[in-house]
């Protein structure tokens, strides 16, 4: 089977290589996969995507007309393959299940850190040996409120992290997360969470229900 690998960065071929151990034929090409690059993946059997790589109709029919089985991609989203066309013309389509839901839910609580205490600012002030805290200063953590959008296991791990700084924990879901509810958090309506909340974080799937979940009148 021959693979062509797109949007490919240099650890990408370090890591796939070493998955691989020679099960496949990789290919690996910089460009994303566009109506105009999908020549590249003629005389291949499957074709490995990343989130800016446009899987469109008019890809998708370039691909089967090469002999293209399978669409392959490597991250947990997929709302840029047209998922009807490919079922319409016979190509599977899979992806990454989910990444380390720790890792993504640790990550975010690095960023309320980084915004809230302006720790990108004050690294690059600290560099020009300017150590002065104004416009620095930010809020402590502990006795705020945290709205949390999406309670599947990203947003469980996420909360339950808030909630060792001392958080009260608000989180909107179509299905309420019982451990969750055990652990303190209490469901509400999206209106009163946008009111209550201090901090909001979305650890939700684009969906038509999601799209600018966040707009003028949430602001």
């Amino acid at each position: 089977m021959k693979v062509a690998v797109f949007s490919s960065k240099p650890y990408d071929v370090e890591y796939l290589n070493k998955a691989n151990n020679n099960a496949y034929e990789l290919t690996f090409f910089e460009a994303r996969l566009t109506e105009s690059t999908v020549l590249l993946a003629k005389d291949h059997d499957i074709v490995c995507c990343f989130v800016n790589d446009v899987v469109n109709a008019t890809v998708l029919i370039s691909l089967q007309e090469f002999g293209i089985k399978m669409i392959a991609m490597r991250c947990a989203g997929y709302n840029n393959v047209d998922v009807k066309i490919a079922n319409k013309l016979g190509i599977d389509v899979c992806h990454v299940p989910r990444y380390s839901p720790y890792a993504v839910a640790e990550h975010a609580v690095g960023l309320i850190l980084d915004l809230n205490r302006n720790i990108h600012r004050a690294h690059h002030r600290v560099r020009e040996g300017d150590f002065s805290l104004q416009g620095l200063l930010g809020f402590d953590l502990h006795g705020k409120t945290v709205g949390v959008i999406g309670t599947g296991m990203i947003g469980e791990i996420f909360a339950k992290i808030m909630m060792g700084f001392g958080c009260k924990i608000l989180a909107h879901a179509p299905e309420r997360n019982q451990s969750l509810i055990d652990a303190g958090a209490t469901y509400v309506e999206l209106n009163q969470l946008f009111a209550d909340s201090d901090i909001v974080t979305l650890h939700c799937p684009l969906l038509p229900q999601t799209h600018h979940i966040i707009n003028a009148s949430s602001i």
